[in-house]
């Protein structure tokens, strides 16, 4: 609720701010999309005051420009619609407060997957699995039990549908903070810079002396990794590995 307080705010203020520079020297904002583009810039730079995380600095910058576009083009009321219901399957915990859908490539499951052999691990948990890039390769190898954590419906109904015939694959509909890290030898996460910090101490609290936490891209603030694990994928992926 925060969250999308924080989002109307800064678009309500971007709005403020257009409505009153527009009044104050009306030739220079004369057109709908000089307005609507001077009101993006405005209302991210409302979002960056209020510490909104950095994807909703593009929100605010597409949100009223695009508004004038559907408008323009005269689409279809049931298109709204459905875009609206897409965006909320895939992204449903965004707005509560978790981050947005990141996918991992094939090179990280194979990397992961080497860590768990030598781990001899026996149990694994994917927080945030999407549409299960690390979870299901990893499953298919059927040498470890596979517990796949993701909360937005959709990227969880793919999982599932990709996992219906792994037997040694659970995957949850749920967020991963309601998930207890103690029955697993190592865990996996690729999340967002905002959330490592809590998740640190989630590990720290929860996980067993011994296991092994991976975290893809983003270290955790104040850990030293046991090691660093360089992808050799097009973003350069680094997995970030912590005894605990």
């Amino acid at each position: 609720m925060v969250i999308l307080c924080k989002a109307l705010a800064a678009q309500a203020l971007g709005l403020t701010v257009t409505i009153t520079l527009a009044w104050m020297s009306p030739a220079l904002f004369h057109g709908a999309w000089r307005l609507a583009l001077i009101q993006g810039a405005a209302a991210a730079l409302w979002s960056t005051v209020l510490c909104q995380r950095y994807w909703w600095v593009l929100i605010h910058l597409l949100f009223l420009p695009m508004v004038i576009a559907m408008f323009t083009l005269q689409l279809s009321s049931w298109l709204y619609l459905s875009i609206m219901l897409l965006l909320a399957l895939v992204f449903w915990g965004t707005v509560k407060g978790d981050v947005p859908l990141f996918l991992s490539s094939s090179a990280v499951a194979d990397a992961v997957a080497t860590i768990i052999e030598q781990e001899n691990a026996h149990a694994f948990a994917d927080l945030g699995a999407g549409v299960g890039s690390v979870a299901v390769p990893l499953a298919q190898r059927r040498a470890v039990r596979v517990d796949a954590w993701e909360r937005a419906p959709l990227p969880w109904l793919i999982t599932a549908s990709r996992c219906r015939k792994l037997p040694n694959t659970n995957v949850k509909r749920a967020s991963l903070w309601g998930c207890n890290l103690s029955g697993y030898d190592v865990v996996f996460a690729f999340l967002s810079p905002a959330v490592m910090a809590e998740l640190g101490e989630k590990v720290g609290a929860e996980m067993r002396p011994g296991s092994l936490f991976i975290s893809s891209s983003f270290p955790i603030p104040g850990w030293k990794p046991e090691s660093i694990v360089q992808i050799e994928d097009r973003h350069r992926t680094k997995l970030f590995c912590y005894r605990v």
